[in-house]
């Protein structure tokens, strides 16, 4: 796995389901490099938060870039405030110049498809949990 002690940088987007919760664990955050950054703008609990504050303060990992919490918003008595190796973003990772026109064009499309009786795009798997 790239992540083992080979990755300077790791972007987190993955969904949130039973396999994904806490992935990233104290015994993950330890194979890593002491330079390495984590990137998260996937879902907050993929990350266990406190085994993430522990790899920051004991140097295993170099910092990190948080735009999801595994509890949103992030409690004001969180260590990540004010850790100076911590970027925090207001979960708006996915908010672009474009993001709205391009909202407006899938919803016309999923409504001309739904009408039509075609399958809709971006349908969530139950099953697969996203």
């Amino acid at each position: 796995m790239c992540i083992r002690d080979r990755c300077d940088y790791v972007v987190v987007t993955l969904p949130l389901t039973p396999r994904t919760r806490h992935l990233f664990d104290e015994s993950l955050f330890q194979t890593m490099r002491p330079n390495a950054y984590v990137v998260n703008v996937g879902r907050g609990p993929v990350i266990d938060e406190q085994a993430l504050i522990k790899a920051l303060q004991r140097g295993w990992i170099a910092g990190a870039g948080l735009d999801v919490f595994e509890k949103e918003p992030l409690p004001e008595d969180s260590p990540l405030w004010g850790m100076q190796n911590v970027i925090l973003t207001p979960h708006v990772s996915g908010m672009t110049t474009q993001y709205d026109e391009r909202a407006v064009d899938l919803f016309v499309a999923n409504l001309r498809r739904y009408l039509a009786g075609e399958t809709l795009f971006n349908v969530v798997d139950r099953d697969a949990g996203y």
